[in-house]
């Protein structure tokens, strides 16, 4: 199977019942682009007509191998349009305030699966009634992992655990399979010179590390002091990362505990296997599409005859946690967010057709559309179609 084999492959457009009038301080546009991070489509936006980035405000990030649309805002914007290589900004009027995440009240996908066979075909069409009766488990998917390699490699995990030289080592010098050949240099030189700071600052280009070595010619124990001198928003996509791992762990205990093996099956993520509903007992069905869990923080507060307690405290003992540890302790900032997620998505709208696929000869395609609540990912359901094991 192959999924993005091209970008009309993978199209998503942000629903919102956000409009724009005739007056109002923020100029209200729609961003369609083609091959674009949002942050750099939206730099691209900023260059062209000089727009601090403070100035911007928009819901979600859309995939940058994909054909997308979405919104947002500019603080006394432009009342005009803008193209830019596959960049598509359409002003839309005017408000009284800025655009923001919880105005999105979906995404909308038309996904194109190409090189299956009618057997592929077959199961998938099987595995998507299956959703349709069970729906889908609310994981996390590859993308919020970044470059994380495996589940020992969490820059925020060592953090937790008090262990910032370590926190520091991986943040600077964990390898990515996108590392251009200057970031590949650069972590070989702060690997081989590890310690001796004087030597790195004179071999270190400018940079966010050559700062970090800086501080550490001046301090050079104080490794919760570089850590704390990372960039903020990398800092919060570190502990983001830890945390939707450690979610999924609670949802995979959930599931394990509350449906049994033989309603399971698993779905093989970057990070290890996790199970997935394929049969849904009518006893439990009002309990899992109500499921919502917490994201875990020390904020969080669970009393001890609450149904998910045992099933949390089981998910973080195989890390070596409990709630209370989830933090960073001796800093202020960052810290673990506070929420809750449900655990089960069901799609809206959702439908699949085939035919011969036009790019691979001898093959058919899979077409599936469907609306996801914001923050769901639709490769989960993908892999649900295509991955079972």
């Amino acid at each position: 199977m192959k999924l993005k084999q091209q970008p009309e492959d993978f199209r998503v457009e942000e629903l919102t019942a956000a409009t724009g009038g005739d007056s109002g301080e923020f100029a209200f546009y729609r961003l369609d682009k083609t091959g674009w991070t949002t942050p750099d489509a939206l730099a691209a936006v900023r260059r062209r007509w000089q727009i601090d980035f403070q100035r911007l405000s928009y819901g979600g990030l859309k995939d940058r191998h994909a054909v997308t649309s979405q919104y947002l805002t500019i603080w006394r914007g432009p009342k005009r349009n803008l193209t830019h290589e596959r960049v598509t900004l359409t002003h839309l009027g005017q408000r009284n305030q800025p655009y923001a995440s919880h105005e999105i009240t979906a995404n909308r996908f038309t996904l194109t699966l190409r090189s299956m066979s009618d057997i592929a075909v077959s199961v998938a069409a099987t595995a998507l009634a299956e959703v349709e009766r069970c729906g889908l488990p609310n994981y996390f998917d590859d993308q919020r992992f970044g470059s994380v390699e495996d589940s020992t490699a969490f820059i925020a995990k060592e953090m937790v655990r008090g262990q910032f030289e370590e926190a520091l080592k991986l943040a600077l010098m964990a390898p990515y399979e996108f590392d251009r050949r200057e970031a590949k240099r650069e972590k070989a030189t702060l690997k081989l010179h590890w310690g001796d700071w004087p030597t790195l600052k004179a071999k270190l280009p400018r940079g966010h590390a050559r700062s970090l070595v800086d501080y550490l010619v001046s301090h050079p124990t104080d490794f919760k002091g570089a850590v704390a001198r990372l960039r903020p928003e990398l800092q919060g996509l570190y502990l983001s990362a830890y945390q939707s791992y450690l979610w999924n762990r609670m949802l995979a205990a959930w599931l394990t505990r509350t449906l049994g093996a033989e309603n399971l099956a698993s779905v093989e993520l970057k990070l290890g296997k996790v199970p997935v509903p394929i049969r849904l007992p009518d006893e439990k069905r009002a309990e899992w599409d109500s499921l919502t869990l917490p994201l875990p923080s020390s904020r969080v507060k669970l009393a001890l005859d609450d149904a998910l307690t045992p099933i949390i405290e089981e998910a973080l003992k195989a890390e070596g946690l409990t709630l209370a540890d989830v933090r960073i302790r001796g800093m202020e900032k960052p810290f673990f967010s506070k929420g809750d997620r449900p655990g089960c998505v069901r799609l809206a709208n959702l439908s699949h057709d085939h035919e011969p696929d036009d790019v691979n000869p001898g093959t058919r395609k899979l077409i599936l559309k469907f609306d996801l609540p914001r923050g769901s990912y639709a490769t989960m359901l993908v892999k649900r179609v295509t991955a079972i094991v």
